[in-house]
């Protein structure tokens, strides 16, 4: 078992463009992780509104923080 391994982990994340207004997107992110601490985001993913995946970097949506 080495100490260093490769996770992948989904959620699902506010995002606002303008035109569309706010949309909940699953993102998914794949990570190393040595003895169980991320440090390092290998690659980061996310579905569109239209299902299509794409890489959060081409995406222009906007991350929200929602508060109540």
């Amino acid at each position: 078992m080495g100490l260093v391994r490769i996770v992948r982990k989904s959620k699902l994340e506010n995002r606002y463009h303008r035109n569309m207004g706010t949309i909940c997107v699953q993102v998914t992110r794949i990570q190393k992780v040595f003895m169980g601490i991320p440090f390092e985001t290998v690659y980061k993913y996310g579905q569109t509104y239209t299902g299509e995946v794409k890489d959060c970097e081409e995406c222009v949506i906007s991350k929200v923080e929602l508060s109540y």
